[in-house]
């Protein structure tokens, strides 16, 4: 096991410091602890918002040498590392334009809803053993219970525009999420039987030995097929398909809120890099005879599942719509069952 935590030991020594200070001061511990929640959801938020820019930038990237392009080479030096910095800026000074006859209040509140439920989620993911929000003994199921909001979020969307397009675009949205979140918390369930907890730090705990995505590779491979369909990308993205005349149900949004939108998708796509990255390669967890930070392994881990759903997004066609709901009810529910009831007798079996 890791024991090299790098962030985690500086996280204790600050806490107990705010504690002690609080302490002196006569305050309850309540005060104390809702500084702490503070600070860890702001440099949440910090790292958020520069991951998903480091992500567009490296989407653009990878996208261009699978084409045998350059990609963005020229905003701030580098790669043009800088491009899409640049581009958000261009975004916030796009005018914001609301259809005359949409229901405004809905219309300005869902990309706000299709986000918060994306940060929410990051608050049980732990870094390392004791880097946080919130060590919570339900922790895998409040994710995919947050994760489920965003299906609300896009039926709001599609619908508060008045258009028919962007209501149908939502309604096959909804269709697919729905239907690929049920695979997706099957094939974790397999893993939460062999550890018997919901704990994220006990499932990270029980790979010590060995990785899940050995000991469970069927329901790791039907965790990121789900997982791709969950965050709608290729092939599996029919909500916002770009060769279509329209682009689904944010099709009448425009400035902020549709950055929104895009700022939902690609930490939506961090999130199920993260959580698989902890469900089924360790988490925090590296080898002993290189003792990095934990944060370091499960961001290394993280990164590598992102550049594989970047890599499967520009290599494989989109699914027509039939045929991605058959795929989902089809195949990989019955291969989530089977799965689950192989794991069950072997654990009958070898105890």
């Amino acid at each position: 096991m890791n024991v090299s935590y790098g962030l985690e030991n500086i996280w204790l020594w600050f806490t107990a410091l705010l504690e002690k200070l609080f302490g002196w001061f006569g305050l309850p511990y309540i005060f104390a602890y809702t500084i702490e929640k503070i600070i860890f959801a702001a440099a949440l938020l910090a790292f958020i918002s520069i991951s998903v820019l480091f992500l567009i930038w490296m989407e653009r990237k990878v996208s261009a040498h699978i084409q045998s392009r350059l990609g963005p080479m020229h905003v701030g030096g580098w790669h043009g590392w800088a491009q899409t910095i640049a581009d958000m800026v261009k975004l916030l000074f796009k005018e914001d334009i609301i259809p005359a006859k949409a229901d405004k209040w809905v219309h300005r509140i869902a990309p706000i809803v299709v986000f918060v439920p994306s940060l929410m989620a990051f608050l049980v993911i732990p870094f390392e053993k004791n880097l946080i929000g919130q060590d919570l003994n339900v922790g895998i199921l409040l994710i995919f219970a947050f994760s489920s909001l965003a299906v609300l979020a896009i039926i709001m969307g599609g619908w508060a525009s008045n258009n028919k397009y962007t209501l149908i675009g939502g309604i096959r949205s909804a269709a697919q999420m729905v239907s690929y979140e049920i695979p997706l918390v099957l094939s974790v369930l397999s893993v939460v039987m062999m550890v018997g907890s919901l704990k994220l730090n006990d499932i990270v705990e029980a790979q010590s030995r060995v990785w899940f995505v050995f000991s469970q590779p069927l329901a790791f491979m039907l965790y990121i097929i789900a997982g791709t369909a969950e965050v709608n990308r290729t092939p599996f993205d029919l909500p916002e398909a770009e060769s279509e005349i329209v682009s689904g149900y944010n099709t009448e949004y425009s400035g902020l809120k549709y950055g929104f939108f895009m700022l939902s998708e690609f930490t939506n796509m961090l999130i199920v890099s993260l959580v698989a990255a902890t469900v089924f390669m360790g988490g925090w967890l590296g080898p002993k005879w290189l003792p990095l930070p934990g944060i370091i392994w499960l961001l290394l881990k993280t990164y590598l599942i992102v550049f594989v759903l970047m890599w499967v997004r520009w290599t494989f066609p989109r699914l027509r719509v039939d045929r991605l709901m058959d795929f989902g009810w089809k195949i990989l529910i019955p291969l989530a069952f089977i799965n689950i009831f192989i794991t069950g007798l072997f654990m009958v079996i070898f105890k």
